[in-house]
């Protein structure tokens, strides 16, 4: 009976949403973003485009929008070679089928045509289906002229029009994970040079019509009766080395590890989130040419 309680309780603690019954994945058991203090939007960031479609409350919530005359996008005030960068989101419910909302790292303006970019989008949806979120890696003008994208996407285990959640990108010099409330649901590692982002980034956040794409390879538009589309981001988290760190600087860690990658549990959740909710890994799409992904 004794082998029994202990084998209960050690599930208890690995597995405990499938004790309880609740949704969710299995506990990855750290939390990365409690390793870092957020900051305020004005400590970090500054209006890129669309300021009238932008405001800050006094609570610290950013609000972008997007209606028939323009979106909104922000960008950190310096760029970065590595780093955890997160941003608490809440979307817009409802109809947002073509609407992008989005947090993501990229050079395009100091690359333009040949650019890198690490991407969390958000792509609306009709009133009958959930969000997707689209995540994606681009390399040295991929995204650009090639078009050479590698998407992975996923549904979520929880209603992200509900409440805010926390959405992050731990960037290294060998590794990119994405994580949503410190559950790593994607790992990018770094195969080759070829294949990885490594000059220095900014970070961003937008929301835009992308109705030529966005809502199933685009079957639904932006339909301008449901304007404003609104985008409510808080809890910026920006740490990591600036372009301007000294060589003695290192990236954060997404594990308690200090050498990066992943826990046994936090692979684990990951493995379960992938398992449940992906609906797209571009490694995996026979029509994709992968002379263009190596790393597939």
């Amino acid at each position: 009976m004794a082998w029994l309680l202990l084998f209960t309780s050690l599930i208890i603690t690995a597995f405990p949403n499938l004790i309880t019954g609740q949704g969710g994945p299995p506990s990855p058991g750290y939390s990365p973003s409690s390793k870092f203090t957020p900051l305020g939007f004005d400590q970090g960031f500054r209006n890129l485009w669309g300021p009238q479609h932008q405001s800050l409350d006094q609570d610290g919530t950013l609000s972008i929008w997007l209606d028939s005359s323009s979106g909104s996008g922000f960008k950190s005030l310096r760029p970065y070679t590595s780093g955890y960068f997160g941003a608490s989101v809440k979307l817009q419910p409802g109809y947002t089928a073509g609407v992008i909302t989005c947090f993501y790292l990229s050079n395009n303006e100091d690359f333009p045509g040949n650019h890198d970019e690490v991407d969390i989008e958000f792509l609306g949806t009709t009133l009958d289906k959930p969000y997707t979120l689209q995540t994606n890696v681009y390399v040295r003008g991929s995204g650009d002229v090639n078009i050479t994208g590698r998407e992975m996407r996923f549904h979520l285990w929880f209603d992200p029009t509900q409440d805010f959640h926390q959405y992050a990108i731990l960037w290294s010099p060998s590794e990119i994970i994405f994580l949503v409330d410190d559950v790593p649901i994607r790992r990018y590692p770094r195969k080759s040079d070829a294949t990885f982002p490594a000059r220095p980034m900014w970070v961003y956040g937008s929301i835009w019509d992308a109705s030529s794409w966005a809502t199933e390879d685009g079957k639904y538009k932006a339909d301008y009766q449901y304007e404003p589309f609104i985008g409510l981001y808080k809890g910026f988290t920006v740490a990591g080395c600036s372009s301007d760190s000294p060589s003695s600087c290192r990236a954060p860690s997404a594990s308690k590890s200090r050498s990066g990658g992943l826990s046994r549990r936090q692979g684990m959740a990951m493995d379960w989130v992938q398992g449940n909710y992906m609906v797209y890994d571009y490694c995996k799409d026979p029509t994709r040419d992968h002379t263009l992904t190596p790393e597939c």
